[in-house]
């Protein structure tokens, strides 16, 4: 069950590369999901150091947003509805190989089915789960990558070569570890003060 949601967080990971390379001038040459839990997005121009920074960062945002709206608003259905939209988006436009455009393509149709026809308590639900457990994820594979050292060949490991130093890929490391904790911590009080509220505003009302 876990399965899928990784795979989602590895697609919001290789996207926010992809993004990063767009919004600093360059371009998104193809992406590729695979079955091991990885990816890889291939760009052209654009800050080489931004674009590596991206993918960790950006992916426990995107997890963060779904998080809040789906905590703090009424929308989950249009929430839903939006992320499926992107994720096929995204499988038509960049994804080249073909069990990334299936799962992505796919994933995206499957939370446009559910936003549509299921309650909204359900699809709340859904999306409260696939927010925390896409930052929570992202924790983790940090933790793999530059912690356990799993994955030789990081985005850390990137961006010390850019800098000119492979010693560097630990420092870097515990800078993006502190920093998605930081985000993660920021993202549940905002969600948390959005549930109370909620629950002020729902107590109220029934008398």
């Amino acid at each position: 069950f876990i399965y899928p949601i990784k795979l989602f967080v590895v697609v919001l990971h290789e996207f926010s590369h992809g993004l990063a390379a767009i919004v600093t001038g360059g371009s998104i040459v193809r992406i590729e999901i695979n079955q091991q839990i990885g990816g890889m997005c291939y760009t052209m121009g654009g800050s080489r150091l931004i674009v590596a920074s991206a993918g960790y960062l950006g992916s426990i945002v995107w997890g963060g947003l779904i998080l809040i709206i789906a905590v703090r608003t009424r929308y989950d259905n249009i929430l839903g509805m939006g992320v499926g939209g992107l994720l096929i988006l995204l499988a038509v436009l960049y994804i080249r190989n073909l069990f990334g455009f299936l799962f992505t393509a796919g994933f995206g149709i499957a939370l446009i089915a559910i936003s549509h026809f299921a309650k909204n308590a359900v699809i709340d639900l859904i999306m409260k789960f696939l927010g925390m457990t896409s930052c929570l994820y992202v924790l983790i594979d940090i933790k793999q990558d530059l912690i356990d050292r799993t994955n030789i060949g990081s985005d850390a490991d990137a961006i010390a070569l850019l800098l000119g130093s492979q010693r560097l890929s630990v420092p870097i490391g515990i800078l993006w570890i502190l920093l998605a904790l930081a985000a993660f911590t920021c993202f549940l009080w905002i969600a948390s003060k959005g549930e109370s509220a909620s629950a002020r505003k729902g107590t109220s009302s029934a008398f």
